[in-house]
């Protein structure tokens, strides 16, 4: 399983969001981009994870990131647990759990990403990784002063 480090580029990908449009890593350049993966979408841990997001959002746009919440849910699933959560970031379906493998989250064991954060500057390069396993929630706001 690969794993990425601070100080090397962001692994590029390609995934789906909550409305079927599909978003690339590398066209982001210029902004940094905070990426949170997670097991599931409505699991507790992973909700309040979630929802601290929500909660600390203009935290993140005062600093000019974008977020995206990555987990193996499909794009419908994203789509309810958002309306649901009134979340304002990005869900991304890494179903088959590629993207997940690529930066060293997936659990294989579980079928499943652990909590992994990382936070990737203007010019694509990883600033910031918090790795915690799967019932070890993070505090988002470690990434919002790793913006800073």
């Amino acid at each position: 399983m690969a794993s990425v480090s601070v100080g090397q580029e962001a692994p590029d990908f390609t995934l789906k969001d909550e409305n079927n449009k599909e978003m690339t890593l590398s066209a982001l350049r210029g902004q940094p981009v905070v990426l949170v993966f997670y097991a599931l979408d409505f699991s507790p841990t992973c909700t309040g994870e979630m929802c601290q997001i929500r909660d600390d959002y203009s935290a993140f746009l005062d600093r000019g990131a974008l977020v995206f919440g990555i987990s193996r849910d499909s794009t419908w699933t994203h789509k309810a647990f958002k309306e649901k959560e009134q979340f304002r970031h990005s869900l991304l379906a890494d179903m088959k759990g590629d993207v997940a493998r690529r930066y060293g989250a997936w659990n294989e064991a579980a079928g499943l990403a652990e909590r992994l954060t990382v936070v990737v500057d203007r010019a694509g390069i990883i600033r910031f990784v918090q790795h915690n396993g799967l019932g070890e929630p993070r505090d988002q706001k470690l990434a919002i002063a790793a913006l800073a």
